[in-house]
């Protein structure tokens, strides 16, 4: 069942969807915007199994703090022996992480519901 996005400030709204904790960072996401995400994405990836979803669909400026939020984030779910999905379409955005390589580790989908119905065994693991 999916539940309405609670907005926790400028930058991020948490929301349940499918048995994902759905965070939709929102802006620009800079050093002061990954401040405030940084203590929702350690709770929702610090659980055991956690499975997380990461939408940047309404971001409108990505700098290397939110490269660190998605590498942290993957790293994270991964010693918590879950799954996590991104979701991305800024064309700039996909520049960053084709050019640092993200993009391989944790495979851009260009819906919500591409990113939720992928197959658990392309989640970004190893």
């Amino acid at each position: 069942m999916q539940q309405e996005p609670a907005p926790i400030g400028r930058h991020l709204r948490v929301r349940e969807d499918r048995g994902h904790t759905v965070l939709e960072f929102r802006g620009e996401i800079d050093i002061a915007a990954a401040l405030e995400i940084v203590p929702h994405l350690d709770r929702a990836t610090g659980r055991e199994h956690p499975r997380v979803v990461i939408d940047l669909r309404q971001v409108e400026f990505f700098d290397c703090s939110g490269l660190r939020l998605l590498y942290r984030a993957r790293s994270r779910v991964l010693d918590h022996d879950g799954q996590l999905r991104l979701v991305c379409v800024h064309p700039l955005t996909l520049r960053i992480m084709k050019v640092t390589g993200l993009h391989r580790l944790l495979p851009p989908h260009a819906t919500l519901d591409a990113a939720l119905g992928q197959s658990e065994a392309t989640s970004g693991s190893l």
